[in-house]
């Protein structure tokens, strides 16, 4: 097992984090009370950092980035169990860390509790929609087309912030960080679970279908 790949999942996710968070922040300041332009801001922000990092990342760890990503990866047995928990375990630290870090950069306190209630039936169906289409995202552009990944999985997450009423966060793990954000990005900590379980229900479900479709042997 090499450390490289458990550094780079905790480092790509903390720069993710960092920019979903930051980016949010920023615009918030600059959008004059524009909601509709801090949005788009922040989507720019982050699904083009997403491309980046996947391009960077994804020849050391594969670039997940995401525990939803990586159970799939898992239950394809394309990831090792002991790795799998290695990489939820540096997925979350670098979250947190990216979030803390955005903070600081915008002398905000490092540690906060997220205010923004994001809950109900249409946002968990939201968030299962947006975790669905990641999951098929990668698993059928990877059989198709490998080198357009990294840029399939950035527009995806950046069209699903508009198309999806949570505005897509598709990750368990940035679930979590956002819930100590009271930011922009912020989601109150008490919603966190109904995410995660959507996100995970999206990934378990997008897996056979996907893996149906693209199936080489077919």
């Amino acid at each position: 097992m090499s450390s490289r790949e458990i550094v780079a999942e905790a480092i790509g996710t903390a720069l993710l984090l960092a920019a979903v968070v930051g980016s949010g922040i920023m615009a918030e300041r600059l959008a004059g009370g524009n909601v509709a332009l801090a949005l788009l801001a922040n989507t720019l922000a982050t699904g083009a950092m997403l491309t980046v990092l996947v391009l960077l990342f994804g020849p050391v760890s594969g670039a997940h980035f995401n525990p939803a990503v990586s159970l799939v990866f898992a239950l394809r047995r394309e990831l090792p169990l002991r790795r799998f928990a290695q990489y939820v375990v540096a997925q979350m630290v670098g979250a947190i860390i990216g979030v803390m870090c955005a903070h600081a950069m915008f002398e905000q306190s490092m540690v906060q509790i997220s205010s923004t209630v994001r809950s109900g039936p249409a946002q968990w169906l939201a968030e299962f929609v947006a975790t669905f289409g990641l999951i098929g995202t990668i698993l059928g552009i990877s059989r198709t087309r490998p080198q357009a990944v990294p840029y399939a999985v950035g527009l995806y997450i950046s069209a699903a912030y508009w198309f999806t009423s949570s505005t897509s966060f598709a990750n368990p793990a940035v679930a979590v960080a956002r819930s100590l954000s009271d930011t922009f990005a912020g989601i109150q900590p008490a919603n966190v679970p109904g995410f995660v379980v959507a996100e995970f229900a999206g990934a378990l479900v997008a897996l056979p279908l996907f893996g149906w479709l693209f199936d080489r042997s077919r």
